[in-house]
């Protein structure tokens, strides 16, 4: 027996480098149609095919075309589904046509009938890279308000994100709204275990009446934690898809949505008079919450209304008197960046977060678990015992909010994370330079509105907040205005469900003890 031979039949040897790379060359790769191969790459489906040089490269099924002309590349993200049929491998995909735009397009090859065994294998291999913990084939309940978009969000459905979600092999279920609160109806009928997914063809109204439907169920916890409720931009807006997925184009929210990671989100009650309401954006008073209701006028400008407000309250420097007590939980923004961190850093494992990629299906004997109770009580109730009224007679802008976006470029909450399990308070006096004002707006953009040092900002979990001083004004919940009067709320940790692309963290750059100066 010669060494080479005794090498390789003995089993407690070091298989040759050449050898692994060889074998993973072969599990990886495809050899399809005449002169072309589809390989598994690191982040990307590699379409090798020679006849790519004999065609017009715009029109080579829209790939992304890398240094060699035989050479393509689908982002591993980008791939919608995969599968054999009688005679060949078809892999759908979204191909970006633009910037900001995707369509759903095809790869194609035959596949010799000897193959087709080991084809299978390796099509499996591919949906596990394009999927990884993202839950496949979800079940999504479609709500569209026919309003939405000024009057264009149905063609954009159909446009846009319905072949994105028929190539994905999602169930699909469209309902249209008919009337304001008519999504909090269908909600709190829905049958959620039909569903993995409701999601809002709307601006950021829509999924608000969502979660207070599903908290009218009598199994509120369960049903919020079954479903998760996301959002197809087609508002002015669209603070939710701007946080979770990072855009407001209804193709790419469609595939961020076919690709999204089930992530808790933190759901704050909101107590006025008798009333309990879910918000899982913001609650305002003050420049911000007049900025946005004060400009219903003007919606023809998009979201230019908001800048257009906020400008002309720092101007005239209006002010807001009222009693404020909170329950601060991390009040300085040094103790803050430490908690951004820390919440960077924590993420779950791979398989720990696969745990809640999927619906937890809870028990039915979880039914009457209606909404959690209420820890610090409602707006009717004594001030808990370690709260403090206190006089904010120069109060320029008060804004609590759990999502990182409240508009396009307006990161107003950079430290905010889907489930902390705090609310994030944002205070600014009213009568400060308008200079600094103006500096002020400014800085929201460019990212350094944390760090300005008019901006009081903290991480609590409850507050209670009375005006004064004004018998009519502008307080705004998810964008939605409610009575002028006081109102109290408190944070429920990991209460609701989203999609995100992250699976951890909002989209956008965040707050860091390393990045941003004290």
């Amino acid at each position: 027996m010669s060494t080479g031979d005794a090498i390789i039949s003995n089993p407690f040897a070091d298989p040759s480098p050449h050898e692994d790379d060889h074998r993973f060359v072969q599990d990886s790769t495809l050899t399809v149609g005449r002169n072309a191969s589809l390989t598994l790459g690191t982040d990307s489906l590699i379409v090798l095919d020679e006849d790519f040089t004999r065609k017009d490269p715009i029109n080579c099924c829209g790939l992304i075309t890398s240094k060699s002309k035989t050479t393509k590349a689908i982002p591993f993200f980008n791939i919608l589904w995969a599968e054999l049929s009688e005679l060949d491998i078809v892999i759908h995909y979204a191909r970006p046509v633009s910037k900001d735009v995707v369509r759903v397009a095809v790869v194609e090859y035959l596949v010799e009938k000897p193959e087709r065994t080991r084809v299978t294998t390796w099509v499996a291999k591919l949906l596990d890279r394009a999927y990884g913990e993202s839950q496949r084939n979800k079940r999504i309940k479609v709500l569209i308000n026919p309003y939405g978009g000024k009057g264009s969000a149905q063609k954009w459905y159909t446009r846009d994100i319905e072949p994105i979600f028929t190539a994905a092999r999602c169930s699909v279920d469209v309902e249209r709204t008919q009337f304001q609160g008519h999504a909090v109806e269908i909600a709190e009928k829905l049958d959620t275990d039909a569903y993995d997914v409701i999601a809002s063809c709307s601006g950021d109204g829509l999924p608000h009446e969502v979660f207070n439907g599903l908290g009218k169920k009598r199994d509120a916890q369960r049903a919020l934690s079954n479903v998760a409720v996301v959002q197809l931009p087609c508002g002015s807006g669209n603070a939710m898809s701007w946080s979770l997925n990072g855009t407001d184009s209804n193709s790419m929210a469609a595939l961020c949505i076919v690709k999204g990671i089930r992530t808790p989100l933190d759901l704050v009650s909101v107590t006025q008079g008798e009333r309990r309401t879910l918000s899982f954006l913001s609650q305002s008073l003050g420049i911000v919450a007049e900025s946005d209701l004060g400009t219903e006028n003007l919606r023809w400008l998009g979201s230019a209304r908001f800048t257009y407000g906020f400008l002309i309250r720092l101007l005239r420097k209006t002010i807001y008197p009222c009693d404020l007590a909170v329950k601060v939980e991390i009040g300085t923004k040094a103790e803050i960046k430490q908690h951004c961190d820390t919440q960077y850093h924590s993420r779950l494992s791979m398989e720990e977060r696969r745990r809640v990629s999927e619906p937890p299906r809870l028990s039915k004997s979880s039914d009457d678990e209606g909404l959690p109770a209420l820890k610090y009580g409602t707006i009717a109730d004594d001030l808990p015992p370690d709260w403090q009224l206190v006089p904010y007679d120069n109060l320029g802008n008060f804004y609590a909010g759990n999502m990182k976006y409240m508009a396009p470029d307006s990161p107003f909450f950079s430290a905010a994370f889907p489930n902390d399990g705090y609310i994030d308070l944002v205070t600014i006096d009213g009568d400060i330079r308008r200079s600094k004002a103006v500096k002020l707006m400014l800085s929201v953009e460019s990212g350094r509105f944390f760090d300005m040092p008019e901006v009081l900002y903290r991480k609590i979990t409850g507050y209670r907040i009375i005006p004064r001083g004004q018998k009519d004004g502008y307080i705004s919940i998810d964008g939605e205005r409610v009575p002028f009067a006081p109102f109290q709320a408190e944070v429920h940790h990991g209460l609701g469900t989203v999609l995100s692309k992250n699976g951890h963290v909002y989209e956008g750059k965040g707050v860091s003890s390393s990045e941003l100066g004290g």
